[in-house]
C-alpha cells in the first residue's frame, strides 16, 4: 500500500480528472491491469488503460468533451483512444467475453459490472482495478495477496483461462521472469496439458512475449518453466533438445545447464545506458541461449571417453536462424543474434598458441559491430568450475582486448579498408565497374589484413603486381 500510494501520488493530474469527466457523465472509469499491478510494486504507471460501464459510442462522447483529440482503437472490442496534451489514454467498455472451443478469438460481449471485467483477465495479479475518482481499490480475486506471496494465479481455473486464449501460457512464463514469482501448481498443470493450444497462436504474438521475457529482469525463470512444462517443445524446441545431450557417464558438462548459466553471465556484463552494451540487450541474452543448439546434431563420442561437437557453432548458427525466422523476427535482428552464435568459438584456442597480428584484425573484422556483445558473449561461455582452468581463460581474453585496443590506437581497426579505394583501383587497372574491382578490392583488403597498413604507392605495386600474374 505505501508503494501505491507513492506510486498514485505522481500520476498525471488528467487521470483523476478524466475519472470526474465519466462520474459527472453518470459512467463508472477504473484504471486496471499491468498499471495498478506495477503501482503496488512501487512503480509509477506511464501506460493508462481504463474500463468503463459505458458503450463505446457514449465512451467516445464523453472523452470529445474532455480531449484533444479520440480515435477507434478497436470499436468492435469496445476500445477508444484519446489524448488531451501529453496525456493519452484508451479506454475500453466492460467485456464478458466468451470464446468457441478450439478459438482463441472472443466472441464480444460487453459486460455490466468493473468485477465481471476483471474475472475475464489472465491472472490475479493483472486483475486489479483503482474505481476512479475516488482511488478505490478493486481486488475481487486477491490479486493484491497473490502479488504479495509471489505467485501466478488465474481468477478462474488455468485449463479455461488458456483455452480461451492460449497466448496466455506464454505470458505465465512472461510474468515470471518479468516479476522473479512462482506459478502456481493449477498454471503449471494447465502450461504442460495445453502447450499444444499454442500452435493456433500467431506466432508474431509468440515472438513478441519470449522477447519481452528474455528481456525480463529473471528470464532464466520463465525459461526453465516454458522447458519444465514442455511449452519449449513447441516455441523453442532447439532448447529443449539441450536436455537430451545430458551424459549419465560426465564426459562433458550438462549443455542445458550450461546455456543457462552463460545467459546469467552474460546478462551480469551488460552495461549500463552509457556503455558500450547497454541492458537488458536482447541480441547478447538470445545468442547466449542459442549458442549451443547445435550441440545435440553434432555430439560425437569418440575413442577414451572423449565427447566433441566439431562445428556445431555453425550448425547451431543455421538452426537459429530457421528458429527465429519462423518467429518472425526481423532481418536484422536474426543476423545479428545468429552471427554471434557462429563466431562464438572464435576465441578457442587463443591462450595456447599465440595469435599473429593479423589473426587479430580478422577477429575483430569479423565481428564487426558486434565486437562488444562478441566479447561479453565469449567470457560468458566460460562455465568451469576448475579455477585454474577459468583464471587462465579470463586472463588470455583480457590480453586479447589490451592487444585489440593496441591495434585499435594504431591502426584505427574499426574501420579497416583496404589501402586504396573502388575509384583508385579503377584508375589504376583501367577498370569500369563490375567484378574484377571487387576481386581487386578483396584482394588489396586481405593484404591490409595481413600486413597492416601500406600505404597507397606499396599497395599500387602490390596491386599492378597481383593484376599482372592473374
Amino acid at each position: 500500500m505505501a508503494n501505491a500510494q507513492g506510486a498514485f501520488a505522481q500520476l498525471p493530474a488528467g487521470v483523476l480528472e478524466l475519472g470526474r469527466v465519466f462520474e459527472a457523465a453518470g459512467e463508472e472509469l477504473a484504471l486496471v491491469g499491468g498499471p495498478v499491478r506495477d503501482a503496488f510494486l512501487g512503480v509509477t504507471p506511464h501506460d493508462f488503460d481504463f474500463a468503463t460501464s459505458a458503450r463505446p459510442d457514449r465512451t467516445e462522447e464523453i472523452l470529445s468533451s474532455w480531449a484533444d483529440t479520440t480515435w477507434d482503437v478497436g470499436r468492435d472490442f469496445g476500445t477508444i483512444g484519446a489524448r488531451k496534451k501529453d496525456l493519452t489514454v484508451e479506454v475500453t467498455t466492460y467485456r464478458t467475453d466468451s470464446y468457441e472451443v478450439g478459438s482463441r478469438k472472443p466472441e464480444v460481449t460487453y459486460g455490466d459490472t468493473l468485477e465481471g471485467d476483471l474475472t475475464r483477465r489472465d491472472f490475479t495479479v493483472n486483475a486489479m482495478a483503482m474505481r476512479l475518482p475516488g482511488m478505490v481499490l478493486v481486488d475481487p480475486h486477491n490479486g493484491l495477496e497473490d502479488l504479495q506471496q509471489g505467485r501466478l494465479r488465474t481468477p478462474v481455473t488455468a485449463e479455461q483461462s488458456f483455452d480461451d486464449d492460449p497466448l496466455r501460457i506464454m505470458r505465465a512464463a512472461r510474468f515470471a521472469a518479468q516479476l522473479g514469482i512462482d506459478v502456481d501448481e493449477d498454471v503449471m498443470n494447465a502450461m504442460d496439458v495445453m502447450a499444444h493450444r499454442l500452435e493456433i497462436v500467431s506466432a508474431e504474438r509468440i515472438r513478441a512475449e519470449l522477447e519481452r521475457l528474455i528481456i525480463s529482469p529473471y528470464p532464466r525463470r520463465g525459461i526453465e518453466l516454458m522447458v519444465h512444462t514442455g511449452v519449449a517443445d513447441i516455441v523453442l524446441p532447439e532448447l529443449s533438445a539441450l536436455q537430451d545431450t545430458k551424459d549419465e557417464h560426465k564426459r562433458h558438462k550438462d549443455v542445458y545447464e550450461h546455456t543457462l548459466t552463460v545467459l546469467d553471465q552474460a546478462m551480469d556484463l551488460e552495461t549500463g545506458p552509457e556503455g558500450p552494451v547497454p541492458g537488458p540487450d536482447f541480441i547478447l541474452r538470445f545468442a547466449a541461449l542459442m549458442h549451443d543448439v547445435g550441440k545435440p546434431a553434432t555430439r560425437r563420442f569418440e575413442g577414451g571417453g572423449v565427447v566433441s561437437f566439431h562445428h556445431h557453432e555453425i550448425v547451431g548458427a543455421k538452426m537459429t536462424r530457421k528458429r527465429m525466422k519462423a518467429l518472425r523476427f526481423d532481418k536484422a535482428t536474426t543476423e545479428k543474434v545468429c552471427h554471434l552464435v557462429a563466431l562464438h568459438l572464435r576465441f578457442h584456442g587463443y591462450g595456447d598458441a599465440a595469435w599473429t597480428d593479423s589473426a587479430v584484425r580478422r577477429y575483430v573484422t569479423d565481428a564487426g559491430e558486434m565486437l562488444e556483445r562478441l566479447h561479453r558473449l565469449t567470457r560468458a561461455d566460460c562455465t568451469t568450475r576448475n579455477r585454474r582452468k577459468a583464471q587462465f581463460l579470463s586472463a588470455a581474453y583480457d590480453d586479447l582486448e589490451s592487444r585489440i585496443q593496441a591495434l585499435r590506437e594504431q591502426e584505427e581497426l574499426d574501420a579497416i579498408r583496404p589501402d586504396l579505394d573502388g575509384a583508385q583501383i579503377m584508375e589504376i587497372l583501367g577498370l569500369t565497374p563490375g567484378r574484377e574491382v571487387g576481386e581487386a578490392r578483396q584482394f588489396l583488403l586481405n593484404l591490409r589484413l595481413e600486413n597492416g597498413p601500406m600505404g597507397e604507392e606499396a599497395a599500387k605495386a602490390a596491386l599492378l603486381e597481383w593484376w599482372a600474374s592473374r
